[in-house]
Formats: structure tokens, C-alpha cells, sequence
């Protein structure tokens, strides 16, 4: 999963906590809000009265009665004024019950006691819990359609912001991975950013991408100049080995030993051979101009390597298309990629056995070649490995892929062909060539 992906589903999964949480405790939070609002309504109500008192006499209540009292018609609120004993105190608000034209009611009740004209009177205000409930839940909802929408707001707004902070990783992951090729020989310009940590990250990428290069480039360079000396020597011990066995003078059992040591010497130069021709083409040194035909191509192969298939009495069948033409690739390569997999499908192969070529069209920029063989296959643990150079396996029949297989990865990488294999013991073994962009 994309790091967008995991901050944005963190983010939401964050908010909807958020909002899980404030549903739950909504009910609780209005209450307290309501209780808070009626609170500070029935001390507004209480300095009213005590300001009216003041300026028009309790009298103005009283109008010569012991007390006073007055409620609304629904009796959602009420008010009593009465006179109270001179030592009492009171000042506090409560839910109590109260008795009105012999209804018996819960009130929110403000009571409180003050002084006038040196007697004390006690001051009653109460609104009804019903009357206050009644606006819990259009606050509730009110307050939840609030919520909502500043959760849109914020998540609309994360979406963005995550996408514009993390826009520079991904292009570090197109500019210095996705997009590059190893060598990496282009050198594009450093990713604007303004977090120091991608910064950081790009440029390690970077330096770390040049100490691959300049790895690749010594390993590469020593691989051509060890290959192209050691031919020259090759040479003369070759020539001098011919000489000697020329010679007269020898016994028999020296020409063997000449003719035995003449053999790893020509092993040796192929070995030479193999790494110079690798060594060329991951220099770029051959030119990518021609037009080859598979079938073609194939039938070339199969020319000169007719031989062996007779000698292990094998069946080949070539099933491709006439029409196909790969374009911009080197024919000589070509022909040696399709050598060495022909010829290991014969090598490996049992007596009698049978080999499979063919292709598939798999779109217009798409086309496929198969080579199947019936052979002695390899084993799993050894097919990530095939295409190393030197790789043995570890097979009874002790054989091994030595640089054939090296150089068929190398010209394949060298053409943007994809190589898939496929194996099973003591049944044979796919490989499988993707071209693209072929014609």
C-alpha cells in the first residue's frame, strides 16, 4: 500500500474516532451547555428583580401582600418573592419540585436572598426541565451537522496537503528508481522540495547511484581489459602447442598430455571470448540497426546446429509467425541469444526427447517467444540464479550454465527483452521472450 494511502486512511480513521467519540459524549456536552445557558438566564432574571426593587420599592411585588408570586400560563416559569428570616442565607441554583395550581412540576429553581431597607427577602426563579430539554436536540443536531461538515472540510483539506507534502517522494521514486535503468548514465536535476528529509533521501539516492556506476564502470573495464590481454597469450601457447605435436621427436604419451592441456586452453579462451563479448555489449558496442525476421533467425540457428539433434535423436517443432520482423536490434546478437538456448535445450535434453518453438502475438507492441524442451529441467532453488555468471548446479549429471546463459541475459537486457524461466525437474524447462515495441 502506497504511503498516501496509509496516511489518508490513518487521517479518516483518526477523524471518524474523533467524531465516534464526540457523538457519544454530545448528549453529556449539550446538557452541561443548556445547564450553563439556564444558569446564567436566571441570574440575568435575579439582578432584574433586585434592580427593580431597588429603584421602584419591594412594593412594586409585594403591592402590600406578605408575598409574591407569578407564573406563565404553560407554568414553564415562575417567580416568588417573599420576606425571610434575617439570619438566612441563600444563594444557589437546583432542581427541585414545586406544587402549581396543584400540578406538581420539576423546575430549575435560582434562589436567592438579599437585603432591602434592612429586612431580608428570599428571591425564587424557576424555569421547568421540560422547557429546557426541549432544545437538547436541535442543539444536538445542530452541533453534529457542525461536526460533520468541519470533518469534510479537514479530511478534504489532509487529502491535499498530504498529497502536496508527499508529491516530492514520488517523484524521487519516478526521477531515481522507477524510471532509471541501471547504468545509470542520465543525470536529472535534484527534486524541489522544501522537507529536508527528501532532500536527505534524494541526494543518498544519488550519490548512491554514482558509487554503483563507478563500481560497474571499474568491474566492467578490468572484466574487457583482463578478457582482451589474456587472449594474446592464449594465442601463442595455442600456436605453441600446435608446434609441439608437430614434433616428431614426441612420444605418444606426451602428444596426450599436449592434446589435454590444448583443451583447457581452448576452454580458457572461450571463457576470454564469453567475458569480452559480455563486456561489449554492456559497453553499447554494437550497433542496433537491423531488421531480423524470428523465423528466419530461427531457421539459421537450427542450420547449424542440425547435427546435434540428430545425434541425441530429438524432435523439433517450430511453430512462428512469417510476417513478424523485429526491428532496430543486431542480428549477431540475436543469433547467439537463440544459439546458446537452442543448443542448452538440446545439451540438456534426454535421448529421444523433444523441443518446442514458438510465438504469440500478445499485442500490437506485444510478441512472445517460447523455447520448451523435454529435458532434465532444473531444480527450484536454482532458477533465481541461472543467468549468474559461473553458476553451477548442483545436479548428479554435474552441469552447469557457465556464461552462456550470462551473455543470452546480457544481449536480452541490451534489447529490452524480458526473460521469464520456468523449470521442472526431470521434465524440461520454458523460457519465455517478451519483445516489446518489436515493429
Amino acid at each position: 500500500m502506497k504511503l498516501s494511502a496509509k496516511l489518508i486512511l490513518f487521517i479518516t480513521g483518526s477523524k471518524l474516532a474523533v467524531v465516534l467519540l464526540f457523538v457519544v459524549s454530545l448528549p453529556f456536552l449539550v446538557n452541561g451547555i443548556v445547564s450553563e445557558y439556564i444558569s446564567y438566564s436566571l441570574r440575568q432574571q435575579q439582578d432584574k428583580v433586585i434592580r427593580i426593587v431597588h429603584k421602584n420599592g419591594v412594593n412594586y411585588y409585594l403591592q402590600g401582600d406578605n408575598s409574591y408570586g407569578s407564573y406563565t400560563m404553560l407554568k414553564e416559569e415562575y417567580i416568588a418573592l417573599e420576606p425571610s428570616a434575617a439570619q438566612l442565607r441563600i444563594d444557589t441554583i437546583k432542581t427541585a419540585k414545586r406544587v402549581v395550581e396543584r400540578d406538581t412540576l420539576n423546575y430549575r429553581i435560582l434562589m436567592h436572598t438579599f437585603n432591602y431597607e434592612g429586612k431580608n427577602y428570599l428571591l425564587e426563579i424557576g424555569k421547568t426541565t421540560a422547557s429546557i430539554n426541549q432544545y437538547n436536540k436541535p442543539l444536538q443536531r445542530i452541533a453534529l451537522y457542525v461536526l460533520m461538515g468541519l470533518i469534510a472540510f479537514s479530511l478534504l483539506f489532509d487529502l491535499l496537503f498530504t498529497r502536496s507534502l508527499i508529491r516530492p517522494l514520488g517523484k524521487i521514486i519516478r526521477s531515481r528508481l522507477t524510471d532509471r535503468k541501471f547504468p545509470f548514465k542520465q543525470h536529472s536535476a535534484p527534486v524541489r522540495t522544501s522537507t529536508y528529509d527528501f532532500k536527505y533521501l534524494d541526494e543518498s539516492l544519488v550519490l548512491l547511484m554514482e558509487q554503483i556506476n563507478e563500481a560497474f564502470e571499474k568491474e566492467r573495464e578490468f572484466t574487457a581489459n583482463a578478457s582482451h590481454e589474456l587472449m594474446t597469450p592464449i594465442s601463442i601457447l595455442q600456436n605453441k602447442m600446435e608446434n609441439l605435436i608437430g614434433d616428431e621427436r614426441l612420444n605418444e604419451e606426451a602428444v596426450i598430455k599436449i592434446v589435454d592441456m590444448m583443451k583447457t586452453l581452448n576452454r580458457l579462451k572461450k571463457i576470454s571470448s564469453s567475458l569480452l563479448l559480455i563486456s561489449r555489449i554492456e559497453n553499447e558496442q554494437f550497433v542496433k540497426t537491423d531488421q531480423v525476421k524470428p523465423e528466419a533467425l530461427i531457421a539459421e540457428v537450427l542450420d547449424e546446429i542440425s547435427h546435434r539433434l540428430e545425434e541425441k535423436s530429438l524432435d523439433i517443432s517450430v511453430q512462428l509467425h512469417a510476417r513478424v520482423i523485429l526491428k532496430d536490434v543486431n542480428h549477431d546478437l540475436l543469433f547467439q541469444l537463440f544459439y546458446n538456448l537452442i543448443n542448452n535445450a538440446i545439451k540438456y535434453n534426454v535421448r529421444a526427447g523433444s523441443i518446442l518453438i514458438k510465438d504469440q502475438l500478445l499485442s500490437p507492441n506485444s510478441y512472445l517467444i517460447t523455447i520448451q524442451d523435454t529435458g532434465i529441467g532444473i531444480a527450484t532453488e536454482e532458477l533465481p540464479y541461472i543467468f549468474d555468471r559461473f553458476r553451477k548446479t548442483n545436479l548428479k549429471e554435474n552441469v552447469g550454465y557457465g556464461l552462456g546463459l550470462s551473455i543470452v541475459k546480457s544481449i536480452a537486457a541490451y534489447h529490452g527483452i524480458d526473460i521469464k524461466v520456468s523449470s521442472t525437474l526431470q521434465k524440461g524447462s520454458s523460457f519465455k521472450l517478451l519483445f516489446t515495441k518489436f515493429g
